[in-house]
């Protein structure tokens, strides 16, 4: 693997696409989730990523982890040649080896979630991942999480959802936004589905919006994400 980092391509940062969009839509592409089961059979990645890319998104977001959301490592592979916007590798990242996977395949950024893993592996493979030239996207989902944070992470994401009962509330990224600090890049994760709620987020301080299945489960995701960027720059 470490042959294979000389003939990656290059870096774009997340962050800074985040700080300079005026929508910060973090598009994800995504067959299934465990919460909803299979949204989107079929789909394939280099039919629908460049969709995102030219709707509007900031970044997208693409599953690579199989058995709970149907995708796989071939998925940014594929994408990553199309387009030219960031692309985040959402999974269940524990391991070092899974960092250099993501940077040899095209990934710009690296999930990191706080509630997988403890503070110090987490802290361990975020400063490995900016050592491979990889931004960090920390997700938390409560209070006791703000301990994750540290310099490493590049961006820090709120998740609605919680992993473990998947209830869902989009208030979650309201409460949280309080306690980070004013010059942190915020993203809110799960569960917004209208351009209303991305309004409120915004005048909270959040700069990225990471919406996948309300896209997905359409029959033409670029055209719903095209139609919710023109929503929200109207209203």
């Amino acid at each position: 693997l470490q042959n294979s980092l000389e003939t990656t391509v290059k870096q774009r940062s997340l962050k800074e696409a985040l700080k300079s969009s005026s929508s910060g839509i973090i598009a994800e592409f995504k067959r299934r989730s465990p919460s909803k089961g299979w949204i989107h059979r079929k789909a394939q990645a280099e039919d629908i990523v460049p969709g995102y890319a030219n709707a509007g998104a900031s970044a997208v977001s693409i599953l690579t982890d199989e058995k709970f959301f149907g995708g796989n490592l071939k998925d940014i592979k594929d994408a990553r040649p199309l387009i030219d916007i960031p692309i985040l590798r959402k999974d269940f990242i524990v391991d070092e080896y899974q960092l250099y996977q993501a940077k040899i395949i095209g990934a710009d950024a690296v999930l990191l979630i706080a509630a997988a893993l403890k503070k110090e592996e987490l802290h361990a493979l975020a400063a490995k991942a900016h050592e491979l030239g990889l931004e960090v996207l920390l997700e938390i989902h409560s209070v006791e999480e703000l301990k994750y944070i540290n310099a490493n992470m590049d961006v820090i994401g709120i998740n609605n959802r919680n992993l473990g009962t998947f209830f869902t509330d989009v208030e979650n990224s309201f409460r949280l936004a309080e306690q980070l600090p004013s010059d942190a890049v915020l993203v809110s994760e799960s569960g917004i589905s209208d351009p209303a709620t991305v309004k409120r987020l915004q005048k909270a301080g959040f700069k990225g919006f990471l919406i996948g299945e309300n896209f997905m489960k359409t029959d033409n995701p670029e055209l719903a994400l095209k139609s919710f960027i023109e929503d929200l720059s109207t209203n």
